[in-house]
């Protein structure tokens, strides 16, 4: 019964510490939750190299509503990528 108590407490414990790590790098719990939940299961080294052309892709504009695809846009006048948030 008292190995069952140890095991139960460190696991605890380790999901504690991992929690505490991952609020000071990510953020708060939301942040947390958002970078489990949608960030995590696509997280996955790519092949793209310097040099290399970038994959096609649905994007939105500022709007929000406005949708295009990556290559509909390149080479005709300058684009502008932001990833990342600003809040």
């Amino acid at each position: 019964m008292r190995i069952w108590v140890w095991v139960l407490g460190s696991f605890a414990a380790l999901l504690l510490a991992v929690f505490l790590l991952l609020l000071h790098f990510i953020g708060g719990p939301r942040d947390i939750y958002g970078f489990l939940r949608y960030a995590l299961p696509q997280w996955r080294s790519g092949n793209l190299r310097v040099g290399d052309h970038a994959p096609d892709a649905r994007l939105y504009s500022l709007d929000g509503r406005t949708g295009f695809y990556l290559h509909e846009r390149i080479g005709k006048r300058p684009l502008v990528l932001i990833l990342g948030s600003y809040t």
